[in-house]
């Protein structure tokens, strides 16, 4: 056997030995898939409690501006045909009420996008809580607009976006 191909096979026995021993230490290897052994109590006897799940996580991450306004963007060609206004109109909606609490959540703080922000306050007084697609039909130029303003606007602040 050539001398390499032994050191290979050494190392490999000895890597092997130490994950089984790794493995096993600490456990109570009279039973298969024992338990642990703790020094406070024998291996024989029954945990105290059962450990609790993990906490589930109740925050979920601000998205970021210039991913909302990309959702937004994302409507500029986009119209309102009669197979898709439906659908049009409540994404152009979503994606400005995405934008807004993308804005209001950012590190820059509400001050910062208070233009943006005011635009779509006037949007949503004129569009109530209504929003079924009739309303969003009748409120149709107004949405456009404040789409089309906040576009301009972000355009401004291409810091804000990339």
């Amino acid at each position: 056997m050539p001398r390499t191909t032994a050191w290979g096979a050494v190392v490999v026995a000895v890597a092997l030995a130490t994950f089984g021993a790794s493995c096993s230490a600490g456990s109570d290897s009279g039973k298969p898939g024992g338990a642990p052994a703790v020094a406070d109590r024998p291996a024989d006897s029954a945990p105290a409690a059962e450990p609790s799940p993990p906490p589930i996580p109740t925050a979920t991450p601000v998205e970021k501006v210039r991913d909302a306004f990309a959702g937004m963007q994302a409507t500029l060609d986009d119209s309102c045909t009669p197979a898709d206004c439906a659908y049009f109109l409540r994404r152009v909606f979503d994606e400005l009420h995405r934008l807004d609490g993308a804005m209001k959540a950012s590190e820059k703080g509400p001050g910062h996008f208070a233009e943006p922000i005011r635009l779509i306050k006037e949007l949503d007084t004129g569009i109530g809580s209504d929003q079924t697609f009739d309303n969003l039909k009748k409120h149709q130029t107004a949405l456009i607009a404040t789409r089309d303003e906040i576009n301009t606007w972000m355009q401004g602040h291409p810091d804000d976006y990339r």
